[in-house]
């Protein structure tokens, strides 16, 4: 059948199909895989369940073993994951290497932390004490964008936490996970982690599934606002990490020729194709045209191709939907403000299209106002700071944003009044394990990473006795 099987039960298994996985540099299969029907979904939440009892009663210390021994056996394979990861992903193979190690490094970042319980009150009348235990079966699911380290926000946790897992990658990236998946199987016992792939037809019935007790989501906004509705019969725990619209506010006082590759790579890391990638960039008048050379500069100047070819700094966009979405969020640029690089489709073969810069535009474009989650990047002219944080709160996303400027007092006065989960200054989309990260408003539910992120994975139960 396939050499990328499911993980059920402690198993690799056959699907009951198959299915291609598309390399989007080649438009031609990489490999097919196993596609799980809704059958193998039900035991693979079967096989969860009944891991439960005995998982959540482990010792901590049994857990954080498991998560380094899943560390180490990432580690081990990293050359091997980053090229599947490359070929059906798409990005350049030296970013696919770092996010397969990284991978390994937040497993090793969740197996140092601990869920102690908490005393607070204790004294003549009575002990009062917090303890957090595990939910139940997680269902865990991951984008396209980021596979790999998308996964690692939620599956160490989760099962540090003392939960099971039924985790299901995207429909287009598959590969590197199944993959994954028959390297640490070993690592838990039967039914603890659980992997199946489908063809974008399981999401539905992972979420409304009754012996499912949280559900872990990582897209689109649409398709959260259709999990969270999957979940409420059953009144299922959500954490939902989903679209974002990041606003960079560029002040007078920087560099442009320092700052401007900075704000590139914010804006076009991974094609454009990261949740947190600045999506609008609002720049101030003063140095707005000397902004706009620099970005057109770098744009012209980029690499884009194969990610298995060396010197390759942007690869293909990871699919023909989004490649076609994107550039129609081009055209709309074009009808609303000036194409200064870039500007369309690169070759014939791939879904390639080169780093473009809009300038003279501004808000009700919908290249402004809506996420491109591409390669195309429209540059704003302001002049007074406090209208750039209105215009940039305007939006109904509100992942992250960031501040630049020489006047970090300023700067951080301005980033405090922006409606977002995390707003950086004089940087962008730097997420660490160990710091919490979730949207406001339609971005999201809940944080992951950090204790926040693993206390998500919980349920409080306050012990409380008289004297």
């Amino acid at each position: 059948m396939s050499d990328f099987k499911l993980l059920i039960n402690g198993q690799l298994v056959d699907g009951d199909s198959t299915m291609d996985v598309i390399n989007p540099a080649t438009e031609q299969p990489v490999a097919q895989c196993a596609r799980a029907s809704k059958a193998q979904l039900d035991q693979a939440v079967a096989a969860a369940k009944a891991a439960f009892p005995a998982w959540s009663k482990t010792t901590i210390d049994e857990r954080r073993k498991a998560l380094v021994a899943m560390a180490d056996a990432i580690q081990a394979n990293i050359p091997e994951l980053a090229r599947l990861l490359t070929q059906e992903q798409g990005k350049p193979l030296d970013a696919a290497m770092g996010e397969v190690f990284g991978a390994s490094a937040f497993f090793r970042y969740f197996a140092t932390l601990d869920i102690p319980a908490r005393t607070v009150q204790d004294d003549a009348s009575g002990r009062v004490e917090i303890r957090r235990k595990p939910l139940g079966v997680i269902g865990a699911i991951v984008p396209w964008n980021f596979p790999l380290i998308l996964m690692a926000f939620k599956v160490p946790a989760a099962l540090l936490a003392g939960n099971t897992v039924v985790l299901k990658p995207a429909a287009t990236t598959p590969l590197s996970t199944l993959r994954l998946a028959a390297l640490v199987k070993d690592c838990v016992p039967p039914g603890v982690l659980n992997v199946i792939a489908d063809a974008n037809d399981l999401g539905a019935a992972i979420t409304a599934h009754p012996d499912i007790r949280k559900i872990s989501f990582t897209g689109s906004t649409e398709t959260g606002k259709r999990v969270m509705a999957g979940a409420a019969d059953a009144l299922k725990r959500v954490t939902l990490e989903l679209g974002g619209n990041d606003a960079a506010i560029v002040m007078g006082d920087v560099d442009p020729v320092e700052t401007a590759p900075k704000i590139f790579n914010a804006a076009f890391q991974n094609s454009g194709q990261v949740c947190i990638a600045a999506k609008r960039v609002y720049v101030h008048e003063s140095i707005y045209d000397a902004m706009c050379d620099e970005l057109a500069k770098l744009a012209d100047a980029a690499v884009v191709g194969d990610g298995l070819e060396q010197g390759t700094q942007f690869g293909p966009l990871q699919n023909k939907a989004q490649f076609d979405k994107v550039l129609g969020y081009i055209e709309e640029g074009r009808k609303d403000g000036r194409i200064i690089a870039g500007g369309g489709r690169q070759g014939d073969k791939g879904y390639f299209i080169r780093p473009t810069i809009v300038r003279d535009i501004t808000d009700g474009s919908k290249l402004v106002d809506e996420e491109q989650f591409g390669p195309v990047l429209p540059v704003i002219k302001y002049s007074d700071a406090s209208d750039a944080v209105a215009r940039a709160n305007a939006s109904d996303y509100g992942l992250g944003g960031s501040v630049w400027a020489r006047d970090t007092d300023q700067a951080w006065d301005l980033a405090a009044g922006m409606d977002s989960g995390t707003v950086w200054i004089n940087k962008h989309a730097d997420l660490q394990p160990h710091l919490p990260f979730g949207g406001a408003k339609f971005s999201g539910l809940g944080s992951e990473l950090g204790q926040e992120g693993l206390n998500e994975f919980t349920q409080i139960q306050v012990l409380n006795m008289a004297r």
